[in-house]
């Protein structure tokens, strides 16, 4: 049987895991004793590995993660009030399947964007699309694209997204035009998508950041309801580790 021919074949019809794994195969003595059946299903599983792992790229690429974060990296060692059990829950996944937020509080430095961003590669991984927005950038983005007529398409990608995460809310007041973004990006979600919020500020205290009386109501009602909440507590972890690489120098 000519194996050149077959494996160029299966790689312009794009199967290009079915002519990895065929190749191998071929180079393995033991692999001839495999019955057809055996051989298609070997074949079968490396093109489904492979299509996940490209489909796992291309959403993590999309994402734009700030931090390369990885549950598995995750110290629950460290003295912040982190939950692992409950952590361990979120990174499941399923709340996103059932369309529930996360809010995580706390300090500068304790590691919010970094837990945020392992959530958000776990999402990738489970299939969902997952985008990264640091606020005040966002804001910024969406002012230019009122100006431009961009900002139709860019809330409509906001609302399609399977878990958004909104890092870095605060301590500014919101302006007019920021608190109807933020209404407007809240709504289109609200029970239909997943959202990750982390903050400095207290959520008791959001009412006051967003500051119109009848937007905040809109906005927290959809925001807080039904939200897992993680709130971290600590001195920053980048101090700390700062600190002790100056003392072994």
């Amino acid at each position: 049987m000519l194996i050149n021919p077959t494996i160029d074949m299966l790689r312009e019809l794009g199967l290009s895991g079915m002519a990895s794994a065929y190749q191998e195969l071929e180079a393995q003595p033991e692999a001839r004793h495999l019955g057809h059946g055996e051989w298609l299903a070997l074949l079968l599983e490396r093109e489904s590995t492979a299509r996940g792992q490209k489909r796992f790229e291309a959403r993590a690429r999309a994402a734009k993660l700030r931090h390369d974060a990885q549950i598995e990296n995750i110290d629950f060692r460290a003295t912040r009030g982190l939950d692992r059990n409950l952590f361990l829950k979120l990174a499941g996944c399923d709340w996103i399947r059932q369309r529930h937020s996360l809010l995580m509080i706390g300090p500068a430095g304790v590691g919010k964007s970094w837990l945020a961003c392992a959530l958000g590669h776990k999402a990738c991984r489970e299939d969902f699309s997952v985008a990264y927005h640091r606020l005040p950038r966002l804001f910024a983005t969406l002012a230019l694209a009122r100006g431009d007529g961009r900002y139709p398409k860019l809330l409509k990608a906001l609302a399609r997204t399977d878990l958004l995460i909104l890092d870095d809310w605060g301590p500014e007041k919101l302006s007019d035009e920021q608190r109807r973004d933020l209404l407007e990006i809240v709504e289109d979600r609200y029970e239909k998508r997943s959202t990750i919020v982390t903050s400095q500020v207290p959520v008791e205290h959001w009412y006051d950041m967003i500051g119109n009386p009848t937007i905040a109501d809109a906005i927290l009602d959809r925001l807080v309801h039904n939200a897992y909440r993680i709130e971290l507590t600590g001195e920053s972890m980048r101090k700390k580790r700062s600190m002790t690489a100056a003392a072994t120098t």
